[in-house]
């Protein structure tokens, strides 16, 4: 009898001491390494790949934002202010309406098949959108302009960047609104349009809020 309590005891003591071991190691120690290797070698990664203008964090380069107009009372969605650079649409953004509470968007995909007729709508609404908040009084955009990425929504809906087709497509449009020269406003486009990674990876891209802090220092004489 005696023996087989001690036995007991020793099985019970060496799972708890295997349980605390693990609980350090997997617990503290790893996270700790982990979290110390990734600030000393990817600290921007790591923190979120935060953007900061003026001393301030004002988004992250991994997130899109949207760039509208103050809402106003009777409209369901604000419209977008055309003195900026306008993101890809964010149809995939959703309103949290399971705990009301917190005030969440929520991402997710908006794929539709090519001959559904609500995509068929909304990307014939939105191309006719992007015609129209494009042209100005000397240059009129053409349907056959607007590139996929302009009117439809990545995956997620929270695609931060633009290609540089969309982005040249509203060049004219921003230097108006904002009294710039169109070559100011291309020139600034060039210097915010990523290649292909590692040459061969993806597409050309512009980081959207990259591009409008750049715009805003422009505007304001930086």
């Amino acid at each position: 009898m005696n023996n087989s309590v001690n036995s007991t005891a020793r099985l019970v003591g060496a799972a708890f001491r295997a349980l605390l071991v693990l609980t350090v190691v997997t617990g503290v120690l790893y996270p700790l390494a982990v979290t110390g290797v990734s600030q000393a070698l990817f600290n921007d990664k790591a923190n979120g790949s935060e953007i900061t203008a003026n001393g301030k964090v004002v988004g992250s380069e991994l997130i899109g934002q949207r760039y509208d107009l103050p809402l106003k009372k009777g409209e369901e969605t604000a419209a977008p202010d055309l003195k900026w650079f306008q993101p890809r649409p964010s149809n995939g953004l959703g309103s949290n309406s399971v705990n009301t509470q917190y005030k969440l968007i929520l991402s997710g995909a908006t794929n539709r098949s090519g001959d559904n007729k609500d995509l068929i709508d909304w990307v014939t609404a939105a191309k006719a959108a992007v015609v129209k908040d494009n042209s100005t009084a000397t240059y009129k955009v053409k349907p056959s302009d607007v590139p996929a990425d302009a009117v439809t929504s990545s995956g997620s809906g929270l695609d931060p960047d633009i290609s540089p087709q969309y982005a040249q497509l509203q060049v004219r449009r921003v230097a108006e609104r904002n009294h710039l020269g169109v070559d100011q406003v291309e020139k600034l486009v060039e210097q915010h349009t990523d290649g292909r990674t590692l040459g061969f990876v993806g597409e050309p891209r512009v980081n959207v809020l990259k591009l409008n802090i750049a715009l805003k220092e422009l505007v304001n004489g930086g």
